[in-house]
């Protein structure tokens, strides 16, 4: 399994969210959706991010709903989802604590319930949602492993983690690393300048950036003038310059939209394919920063 950039997910401009789906109850009913998500793969967007803790598993669920409504559907779609964290109110124990469980037994039992969730014979991209100090790197990469091998799970990968943090899983395993999900933004992007995003490209891992458009961020941020002179010559609104500025990086970071919403679908497919001048990347980074870049 080559871990070469480029050979994993090459053809995606952008990965669909669903932690926000129960906001939208139009598209709760498993034919509606099922619409929905054949429309998005019509649109060349067929790879879909879940996580166990997504609406406590509700979305997973309703995504397996609407699959078995359309034969031939499930083969048409990617999945990336994560498992690994345990929200207070789902911790069983007395203590009722969000805490990080990356741990053998509980992420085989994830997986096992992801693809149940799913009505899925096989999940793309399994993640470890959080970096967990508790993990037996060894233990957990022996149950990726069988997963892999037992058909369950075809890649592997991690979010939100630190270089030494995913090395340390890497050290244990001879299955690729094939992505690290991780925060990114015009808004969020410290890592460009402290060695992160080199790391990545030096351990082959693509970059999944969540949270691409800043959470409603930018609009504060970027002048109005400058949107409106970047949209004349790049025919880009925000979101879609948003978008374009992630994408131009090297590795071609794969931004995950957390919006339903058609016009932000639009927006960001339109940045996907869009390069934007040198100079207008590092203005938009200026403008955020409300300082020169260093």
């Amino acid at each position: 399994m080559s871990t070469e950039h480029g050979t994993w997910l090459p053809d995606t401009p952008l990965i669909l969210g669903t932690m926000r789906l129960l906001d939208h109850p139009e598209l709760l009913r498993a034919r509606t959706l099922a619409g929905w998500i054949s429309h998005q793969v019509d649109q060349g967007l067929d790879v879909f991010d879940h996580a166990d803790i997504y609406g406590d598993g509700a979305c997973e669920r309703h995504f397996g709903k609407a699959l078995a409504t359309a034969p031939g559907l499930k083969q048409k779609v990617r999945v990336v989802t994560k498992a690994g964290i345990v929200l207070g109110h789902l911790d069983t124990s007395r203590w009722q604590t969000k805490h990080y469980q990356a741990e053998a037994d509980y992420l085989r039992q994830a997986i096992d319930g992801a693809l149940q969730r799913l009505q899925l014979e096989q999940i793309d991209t399994f993640l470890i949602h959080r970096p967990d100090p508790l993990m037996d790197a060894g233990a957990v990469a022996s149950i990726l492993e069988q997963a892999v091998a037992n058909g369950k799970i075809s890649h592997i990968g991690v979010s939100n983690y630190l270089p030494d943090q995913w090395r340390w899983l890497q050290q244990h395993t001879s299955l690729p690393l094939v992505c690290n999900q991780s925060e990114l933004s015009l808004a969020h992007a410290d890592a460009l300048f402290n060695g992160q995003h080199d790391a990545m490209l030096c351990d082959r891992l693509r970059w999944l950036a969540w949270s691409p458009l800043a959470g409603g961020q930018l609009a504060k941020a970027v002048p109005e003038e400058l949107v409106s002179e970047a949209r004349e010559q790049t025919g880009l609104c925000l979101n879609g310059l948003a978008v374009a500025w992630i994408r131009q990086l090297p590795g071609s970071p794969i931004p995950v939209l957390g919006s339903l919403k058609p016009e932000r679908i639009a927006a960001a497919s339109a940045g996907a394919c869009t390069s934007l001048p040198r100079p207008l990347w590092y203005r938009l980074l200026e403008a955020v920063r409300s300082a020169p870049v260093p």
